[in-house]
């Protein structure tokens, strides 16, 4: 069986009668509606977090086609996903990519698809910011931890402050919804928090800090550098009023409006306060392989199924089969944070 990428349906034989597909549910009830697709494992920074100096890259005969993950995207609308968010790596360091999301924009006004979101780290932003509007984009995460040019280089190993800057500020001009991404570092950027939350709700951006996650192997002293979000909310609450707001942006962040700026502020918090509990998501690399937990090894891979002829009942006999095994919670752990629960990368897995 072929998939058509014209009316985003498989091609059915004469005769054949349309079967309805059952949403994607886990095995403890819960229902996945947000499917987070790398499109490139490729980063032009190397933030020491997220991946070495010297990072292997896929070769690119592994790397799924534009073709291809537009197929992949049509089956996932198919079992229920309404939020699909494309990230890398670099999602924009990829050829042609702006075809691709131009293509799956296309998808919000003839499928079920509610929105379209990018993660980013700005630095190709003022190229696309118009287009990505243009598209039908709805939100863009940028990824920025420091206000300050020498800690950014030192971060990221790249000198490219002043075009992630450009990058914001043509993607506010082009009229997209930022988010600004911020991982807490402790020594690093964590007495320059509240100068960035207050840069990003003085802009109209909302913020989320995220904690250190223990993902991939050497990429950084994890135990020296992490910071709990717990510590860091007491110390906001000293001077600012946090109150607590029901505001989902469909992933794990829980907010709080500050009510002296009149931002949002999430808190993404995996090892000092699980997430887990109302999981939604799942991953998808570049390669096809299907992640259903970012903090366990254990993948399945689409990527035959896809680019069979025929591999349409495979492919929805893959996702059930991975939904059923979709772990409870992860299993970070603060005392375990220089011991990775996964040796894949971020960059890898997809942020």
């Amino acid at each position: 069986m072929k998939f058509s990428l014209i009316d985003n349906q498989p091609e059915r034989a004469p005769g054949q009668q349309d079967s309805a597909v059952a949403p994607l549910i886990d095995g403890i009830g819960r229902e996945v509606t947000y499917l987070r697709l790398s499109v490139t494992d490729r980063c032009d920074l190397r933030c020491s977090y997220c991946m070495p100096e010297r990072m292997q890259f896929l070769p690119k005969k592994d790397v799924l086609s534009f073709e291809e993950l537009a197929v992949l995207v049509d089956a996932f609308i198919a079992r229920g996903i309404r939020k699909l968010r494309i990230t890398g790596g670099e999602p924009l360091v990829r050829r042609d990519v702006l075809q691709l999301l131009e293509r799956l924009a296309e998808r919000r006004h003839t499928s079920s698809l509610q929105e379209l979101c990018l993660t980013t780290n700005g630095t190709r932003l003022a190229q696309h910011a118009a287009d990505l509007k243009r598209f039908g984009v709805d939100r863009i995460n940028v990824s920025l931890d420091t206000l300050n040019r020498e800690t950014f280089a030192e971060l990221t190993r790249r000198d490219v402050f002043d075009d992630v800057m450009a990058g914001i500020r043509a993607a506010k001009a082009a009229g997209l919804t930022i988010k600004i991404n911020t991982v807490a570092l402790k020594g690093i950027n964590e007495a320059e928090l509240p100068d960035l939350i207050s840069w990003a709700h003085g802009e109209g951006f909302d913020l989320s800090l995220i904690e250190v996650m223990p993902l991939g192997e050497g990429m950084t002293e994890r135990s020296k550098d992490f910071l709990s979000l717990q510590s860091v909310r007491e110390q906001l609450a000293q001077r600012w009023t946090l109150d607590p707001v029901p505001y989902s942006s469909g992933g794990p962040s829980r907010y709080v409006r500050i009510a002296e700026t009149g931002g949002r502020l999430g808190f993404i918090s995996p090892l000092s306060h699980n997430f887990c509990d109302t999981c939604n998501r799942v991953r998808v690399t570049c390669t096809g392989m299907l992640y259903t937990c970012l903090g366990h090894d254990g993948g399945i891979d689409l990527r035959d199924a896809v680019r069979s002829d025929d591999g349409l009942v495979r492919f929805h006999a893959l996702l059930d089969e991975a939904l059923g095994q979709k772990p409870a919670r992860h299993d970070f752990d603060v005392a375990r944070i220089d011991t990775p629960s996964t040796v894949r990368t971020m960059s890898h897995t997809g942020g």
